[in-house]
């Protein structure tokens, strides 16, 4: 079950394809972001998903939301899916899968992460939350929907 609307998300530092690791706390003090955890880089709903958010990006860059994309494939992974794909967003490694399971997002027993993606506010309180493990566009129309309702603020 995927985290609640209002609950505090949970804290994190994650490395990224900018080269640096991202902390919640730090790096994103009073900043709205989108979260959205996925599977597996290069698997075809997975790159579905990845492009979506890609091809819709500008939506979330008008209102000043950053957009990160976490699974457990390593750094070198995502570089290569990133650079393919174009994708204007960093991608964050969770190779443990901590914080995939801080935020209800690994399925139990074969430690795979789920489809699911979150709207923090500028507190980290979840503003928003889509879960869905076969559909990719979903995802990306559920988070424009609640970005254009400002009900995020």
């Amino acid at each position: 079950m995927a985290l609640k609307i209002n609950e505090q998300a949970p804290d994190f530092t994650l490395p990224s394809t900018s080269g640096k690791d991202l902390t919640l706390s730090k790096d994103l003090v009073n900043k709205p972001c989108i979260i959205y955890f996925y599977p597996k880089d290069f698997t075809s709903v997975c790159t579905k998903e990845a492009c979506a958010f890609r091809d819709e990006f500008a939506a979330f860059r008008e209102v000043d939301i950053e957009v990160y994309g976490i699974s457990r494939d390593d750094i070198p992974t995502h570089q290569k899916f990133k650079e393919q794909h174009q994708l204007p967003f960093d991608l964050l490694s969770d190779k443990s899968g901590k914080v995939c399971k801080a935020y209800s997002a690994l399925v139990p027993i074969i430690g795979l992460p789920k489809r699911i993606t979150y709207l923090l506010n500028k507190d980290h309180r979840i503003a928003g939350v889509f879960q869905d493990m076969f559909s990719a566009d979903k995802h990306i129309k559920r988070m424009i929907e609640k970005v254009n309702t400002k009900s995020y603020l």
